[in-house]
């Protein structure tokens, strides 16, 4: 699975890199990433990052679909700020789904680490929901979980999947000083109609 493995990791590396440009070209390349990582982690028996890739799948069309709408004129997404009580509802349901998905693994299935795992899961959908609704938030949940991640993926022996997530956690930083800036300089020209083909889409 080494090879496999790796194209995942470029693939992912190069669309969450668009993701932090606020690139449309982002979601193909996430969508392809996600489902060979789908097929790694269901080979490593990590059930719940499985279903997560298969979630991510859902989340994509439906951020794609968000940010076409949302664009500026310079074909980048829009940022929006994150109100304080989202947030915590938000971070709620994420709280709930991982005591029910890590109870799920942990009683049914042979996962390994079925609560830490069904914990990173649940909030790694939060963050991409987040990251759907073009919030800057986004990127501090994904700079808390992809740290712990790391340390996940070395237990498991998944190295190259240990070194991608410590390189996610410099493009989160990345990506939110730079959501950051476009927070603070708004976008006053009109959202581009409908975006060219070539320029489609992390």
């Amino acid at each position: 699975m080494t090879w496999v493995e790796l194209i995942a990791a470029i693939l992912s590396v190069w669309g969450v890199w668009l993701t932090t440009r606020r690139r449309m070209l982002s979601w193909p390349v996430g969508f392809a990433a996600c489902l060979i990582y789908g097929w790694v982690f269901l080979d490593a028996r990590l059930y719940s990052d499985t279903l997560l890739q298969l979630a991510f799948a859902i989340f994509i069309a439906y951020g794609w679909y968000r940010w076409q709408q949302n664009l500026g004129q310079d074909g980048r997404v829009r940022v929006t700020p994150l109100s304080r009580a989202r947030a915590l509802v938000n971070l709620g349901a994420g709280t709930l789904g991982a005591l029910c998905l890590g109870y799920a693994m942990h009683a049914w299935t042979d996962a390994t680490l079925p609560w830490l795992d069904s914990a990173l899961t649940a909030f790694s959908l939060v963050a991409q929901w987040w990251q759907d609704r073009r919030h800057t938030a986004a990127w501090w949940l994904w700079i808390v979980v992809d740290v712990i991640y790391v340390g996940e993926y070395v237990y498991k022996h998944l190295l190259i999947t240990s070194v991608l997530y410590a390189g996610f956690v410099v493009l989160a930083i990345i990506g939110l000083r730079e959501w950051q800036l476009a927070a603070s300089e708004p976008d006053t020209a009109p959202a581009s109609p409908s975006l060219h083909p070539g320029e489609v889409q992390r």
